[in-house]
This record gives C-alpha cells, sequence and structure tokens, in this order.
C-alpha cells in the first residue's frame, strides 16, 4: 500500500463549514485510490480549517489527474453546503500537487477537480482529462446562457433573478447581510425625518444637506461648498465621476456660433479664442447624443433635455473654466448662448441643465453600459468557454466575482420600467435609446485607454488626474497581462490553435459588440499582441474604468445641485427672467433627492469582503512563475498607491478613485 496526503481546505467565508461526510477518492494515470472518509478526530471542515487527511491506494497510481470529493448526509442533520477552498496533495513521490476548487458543495454532490498546471486544449494527452475537460464545457455551457432582451444592447446572461445564480458567483453572506443593513439605516434616517417618498418640494437649498447625518464624506462636504464655482465646476469634467466627455476643440462646431466678442473677456488678456484653441487651450462637450431622445412624462408634462454644447478654456492658472453654453444642439432666439458674465441663476442654471445631461449619460452609458454590461458578457463568455484548467480562466475568474449578482438585480432596481434610471428626465425608454445610440457608436479605441486619450487630444490638459492615473493602471496591468500571457502562449501559432480562447473572443465579439465590424473590436486572435491588448482592456474596464465611474457617486451626487438625473423645469429660453426659485422649482422634489442620494450611498460604500485590485485570494495557479509575476504585479500596485497619496497630499481635492487600495477587483455593486 502506499499513501497520499491530502490538505483540504475550508472557506472562511459565513457558514462554509459542513457537518456532513466528505469522501476523496484520487485518481491517475496508473489507476484509484481507495475510496477514503477524511474524518480526524474531532471536528472537520469549519470555516477557515485547514487539515490533512491520508488516502490511499495498493500501489502508485502514477501522474496524478483528478480528485473525486463526495459530500453525503451525517445522520439526521439539515442540509449545509460546504464550502471547499483547494485541495493540495502530496504523492509518495514527494509531488505537491494544488487542485483549486473554490466552489460550494451540495448534499449528495460528486465533484471531480483538475490539478497541476495550467493546460491549453492541445496541450490535453490522455483521454480521461479530455473528456474531462469536454464535460465541464457542455455543463457549463447549460449552465450560463445568452439572452437577448434587446435586440441592440449587449446581451446578458440567462438568469432571471439572482436566486438562480450559482452560489459561488452569489454574493457571499456577509456582503448581503451589510448592504441590508446599510439600506436599513437609509431608510430608517429618511422614515424618521419623514423625507422617504416626500412629494414636497424644497424650501431652501441648504436643506439638502441636512438628509443624511450618518453619511458625509470630506468630498461630499466640499462639492456642497463649492458646486457653483466655475472653476470647480470644470474640474469636475476632468477628475469627479464622468471624465469621459470632454475633448479638445481646434474647431467649432457649425451649429454652435460662438463668437469671439462673447468670450474674449474670459480669456487671458490680449489673447483670442482661435490663438487659444490654436495654443490647445479650448475643450468641448458635445452632447449631441442625448437630441432628439424620448423623454419622461412628469405630472403630464414632457421633461426637457438638453443636448447642447459646452465650452471650457483652460486658463493661465491651467484652470478649467466653463466660458459658453448652449443647451441645444440647433442655434436660436431660444437657444442662446449663456456666458459667464450673464446673470447668476442664468449662468448656474445652464451649467445645472449641462449636468444634468451629463449625468444621465454617465450612469447609462460610461457606467451601466461601459462597464457593467460590458463585464457581464466578459464573464458570462469566460464561463462559457474556458475548463477551470485553462491558464485565462484562472487569470480572469477573479474579476468576474458578484458580477452576474449585481447585474441580474441591475437589471430590474437600476435600468427596468421602475428602476432608477427610469426617474431620470429621459425615462426608460429614453435612456434605453440612449445606450442604444452608444453601443451603435462604441469603438474598441474607447475601451483602451491610451488610444481613448489621445483621440479625444487630452494628452496635455493639465491636472487630469484620471488621465495621469489611469494610464500607469493601464501600463502596470499591460505589463502583468504580457507577462501572463507570453508565459502560456510562447508564439503566435498557440494562439491561433487554441480553441477556446477563439471561441471565447468570437462569443464576446458577437455579444458584446452585436458583430459590429466597423467597431474595430476583434472577432479572432491571430497574435500573442493582440490577446494581451484584450485581456488588458478587459481587467482595466472591470477593475479601473468602474472604479473611476462608480466610486465617488455619494461624493459627487449626494449634493443634488451639483448633479441630477431629474430637471423638473424647462430650461431657460431667454436671458435675466431667472431666479433661485426657478432653480429650487427645477430640482427634484424631497423624495427624489433622497432616492438619488441613498443610491450613490449603496453604489459607493466599501464592504468588509472587498478584494482589490492585484489581489488574487483564491489560488489557482500550481506554477511557480505565474505567482511570482502575481506578486510583482502587488509591488507595482503598492508603490503606485504610494505615489498616488503623496502626490494627493498636495492638493486641495485629492482625486482617490484610481488608488489601487480603492480599486475593487471586480464589479461587485
Amino acid at each position: 500500500m502506499v499513501e497520499y496526503k491530502i490538505e483540504i481546505t475550508t472557506g472562511d467565508m459565513i457558514d462554509a463549514g459542513t457537518f456532513d461526510y466528505i469522501y476523496g477518492t484520487l485518481i491517475g494515470t496508473e489507476g484509484e485510490s481507495e475510496r477514503t472518509a477524511l474524518n480526524n478526530i474531532g471536528v472537520d471542515f469549519q470555516t477557515g480549517m485547514t487539515s490533512v487527511y491520508t488516502v490511499k491506494a495498493r500501489s502508485s497510481l502514477g501522474k496524478l489527474l483528478l480528485v473525486k470529493v463526495e459530500k453525503e448526509p451525517f445522520f439526521l442533520l439539515p442540509e449545509d453546503e460546504w464550502y471547499c477552498s483547494k485541495i493540495v496533495v502530496t504523492t509518495p513521490e514527494g509531488a505537491v500537487i494544488l487542485f483549486p476548487c473554490y466552489r460550494w458543495i451540495s448534499r449528495g454532490e460528486l465533484v471531480e477537480l483538475r490539478g497541476g498546471k495550467a493546460m491549453k486544449v492541445f496541450e490535453e494527452d490522455h483521454p480521461l482529462l479530455i473528456d474531462h475537460r469536454e464535460k465541464e464545457r457542455t455543463l457549463k455551457r447549460s449552465l450560463y446562457q445568452w439572452a437577448i432582451p434587446d435586440e441592440r444592447l449587449p446581451h446578458s446572461s440567462d438568469f432571471k433573478n439572482t436566486s438562480e445564480l450559482p452560489a459561488e458567483i452569489s454574493y457571499s453572506k456577509s456582503k448581503s447581510m451589510e448592504m441590508l443593513y446599510s439600506k436599513t439605516v437609509i431608510g430608517a434616517e429618511l422614515m424618521f425625518k419623514g423625507l422617504y417618498e416626500s412629494t414636497d418640494q424644497w424650501e431652501k437649498i441648504e436643506d439638502i444637506k441636512k438628509i443624511f447625518v450618518s453619511k458625509k464624506t470630506t468630498k461630499s462636504e466640499y462639492v456642497a461648498e463649492h458646486w457653483k464655482e466655475d472653476d470647480f465646476y470644470g474640474y469636475q469634467f476632468l477628475n469627479a465621476i464622468n471624465p469621459n466627455v470632454i475633448k479638445k476643440c481646434s474647431e467649432l462646431p457649425r451649429n454652435f456660433p460662438v463668437t469671439e466678442q462673447m468670450v474674449k473677456p474670459f480669456l487671458e488678456k490680449g489673447s483670442s479664442l482661435k490663438r487659444e484653441m490654436q495654443k490647445g487651450n479650448i475643450f468641448l462637450c458635445d452632447f449631441k447624443r442625448l437630441d432628439g431622445l424620448p423623454v419622461k412624462v412628469y405630472n403630464n408634462e414632457s421633461l426637457h433635455v438638453t443636448s447642447g454644447f459646452c465650452l471650457f478654456y483652460v486658463n493661465p492658472e491651467n484652470k478649467l473654466m466653463p466660458i459658453a453654453i448652449q443647451l441645444y444642439q440647433q442655434p436660436s432666439e431660444e437657444n442662446p448662448i449663456f456666458l459667464p458674465s450673464d446673470p447668476e441663476t442664468d449662468w448656474l442654471l445652464a451649467k445645472m441643465f449641462i449636468k444634468n445631461a451629463d449625468t444621465m449619460q454617465h450612469q447609462s452609458v460610461f457606467h451601466f453600459m461601459s462597464t457593467h454590461l460590458m463585464a457581464e458578457v466578459f464573464a458570462v463568455a469566460t464561463f462559457r468557454c474556458f475548463p477551470v484548467i485553462h491558464p485565462l480562466y484562472k487569470l480572469l475568474v477573479s474579476h468576474f466575482r458578484y458580477t452576474l449578482q449585481i447585474n441580474t438585480a441591475g437589471r430590474t432596481s437600476i435600468f427596468g420600467r421602475e428602476g432608477i434610471l427610469s426617474t431620470s428626465s429621459l425615462g426608460q425608454k429614453g435612456i434605453a435609446e440612449l445606450v442604444r445610440r452608444s453601443l451603435s457608436e462604441l469603438t474598441y479605441s474607447t475601451l483602451c485607454l491610451p488610444e481613448n486619450i489621445t483621440a479625444r487630444g487630452l494628452e496635455s490638459i493639465p491636472n487630469f488626474y484620471y488621465r495621469d492615473d489611469g494610464l500607469k493602471l493601464w501600463n502596470i496591468i499591460n505589463s502583468f497581462v504580457t507577462a501572463i500571457v507570453e508565459y502560456y502562449y510562447p508564439s503566435d501559432s498557440e494562439v491561433r490553435k487554441d480553441a477556446e480562447l477563439q471561441e471565447w473572443i468570437s462569443e464576446i465579439f458577437t455579444h458584446a459588440f452585436l458583430g459590429n465590424k466597423a467597431s474595430g473590436f476583434p472577432a479572432s486572435f491571430n497574435t500573442v499582441k493582440e490577446v494581451i491588448k484584450f485581456i488588458t482592456m478587459v481587467i482595466f474596464t472591470v477593475t479601473a474604468q468602474h472604479a473611476a465611474v462608480n466610486n465617488g457617486q455619494f461624493d459627487y451626487y449626494s449634493w443634488t445641485p451639483n448633479g441630477t438625473l431629474l430637471l423638473r423645469k424647462p430650461p431657460p429660453t431667454t436671458k435675466g427672467q431667472s431666479s433661485m426659485k426657478t432653480i429650487m422649482e427645477a430640482l427634484p422634489n424631497v423624495g427624489e433627492t433622497v432616492s438619488y442620494a441613498a443610491m450613490g450611498w449603496v453604489l459607493s460604500d466599501k464592504y468588509t469582503d472587498m478584494v482589490f485590485l492585484g489581489a488574487y485570494p483564491d489560488e489557482r495557479f500550481d506554477e511557480p512563475a505565474p505567482k511570482q509575476m502575481i506578486k510583482e504585479f502587488q509591488a507595482e500596485l503598492a508603490c503606485f498607491s504610494v505615489a498616488i497619496t503623496t502626490r494627493n497630499s498636495q492638493l486641495e481635492v485629492p482625486y482617490t478613485y484610481l488608488d489601487p487600495k480603492q480599486i475593487e477587483n471586480s464589479i461587485t455593486i
């Protein structure tokens, strides 16, 4: 008889342990071990526990291929699912082999685990492993299926509600409880103050500061104090939560007839608009995507959505200042160009309507579509196409933790007919059409930050911390991905003959980008370089980019006048007719305001089971090389975090959203 040592680790999350019987069987090229009850003196398989057991075989099993795990009831105790993290087997010959599990196992379930080094499909050389690989993929393709709720939007998983999700991709109990606690605290405070679902209008703008006593941030308080200031308004288009719209302006659109005389007072003395354009100091936000969209009917009247322009100037102090606003695309007497020299409330209203357009586009396009919906397609394709032994599954799976949970819930609570976006000035139909338009215009370059920055002419605009931090992170992620991919794909020919990899990118091209060849997204891979770029984009999108457009929601949106999904009154059509009363009437009512602030709280909150960028707590790689690559990745991120902290200590408004210590490793909220 020969003995194999089996070290089994139970997960450290709530209720991960079990009192059921666990049996193990080892399968090798030369046969199987005895089916062995894994039982030591005392309690086994409790939360966070690692225990070692002995499994015997009549002779050496040869090369170890699979570990079979079974869970059977212990007397009449009720069912308790068991979360097995990993199994490490030491053979009689001294080999130590990792068998990752990281899943919940139910009573009566039989699980066969692959171990050892990551394998691509064409590298398989044993019939048992070839069969196991294909059976796994068949099972996963039946579990993770595509749904097409809208032919002009990215496709989604076929899960109708979160109760249908596999346990290992669902929220942990701790996260669910913490989210429930946050919502309870929010609801209790709003109910106690009589704000919840109130249809009253705000009497004084200062009263909005009193929504939450239990939740404030340094930045949210700064926003409430400085939101009217032009330099802070401009700053937000670079470093708040939607740095995605502004671009360099070298020539004014024909339908935005700003004259030299209009803006000369706001430029450097002796300069001109033409000269400042030549110097690269003029920038533009154009909201033409919103032109002609359906709008929400509110109190039996159609709301107004502006689709115009905001012109910015980088002044000699390197501050980005708004200098002209036109609220609609077509100029007319009823669509004047507003200027900083106009009456204070006229200019403030113009800025608020531009921010209303920006907020709706931010939430629906740059947040929901470009991160959440893209991540869902990336995740489903990964689960469907790659077996757990594939090197790219091992690399990517940690970046899709909880993504299907939040998206399945969000299809109703955020994007659905009764969702929060349906309460915007566009309403549900307008928001949906805006996303459709945006997807049809989406290009590969848009999601690749270095190309995006260059295309928008933003390489040298000062004080653009999203760009600076984002490009650095892109390069750090790219360096890590390059090391991993080149390790497993030493030549282009290996890329071309990996059928699972080709299937993965084909599914993404079809289900995320709807087969749009003009978008520039790849439908197949021919080179290692192409794989590296695409996977860099995937990881950047679901980590850094999501953090940039999500984590500051409470900071910038809890003070509703600074950015709101809803404005209830039409924008000014003539100058000199507005007042503070006009602004108060345009703002959402009390109940609407607090619902937006509450959403910002929940979506930018921190939870104890967060996994941050670069942390891979699930041990999936068995080879020393990728383990070392992960350590080097983590070291680079740590150094970069220190650099951000040092820089931020000198800033009046620190930019923290792309600090690796603030970026989650996947989209979970």
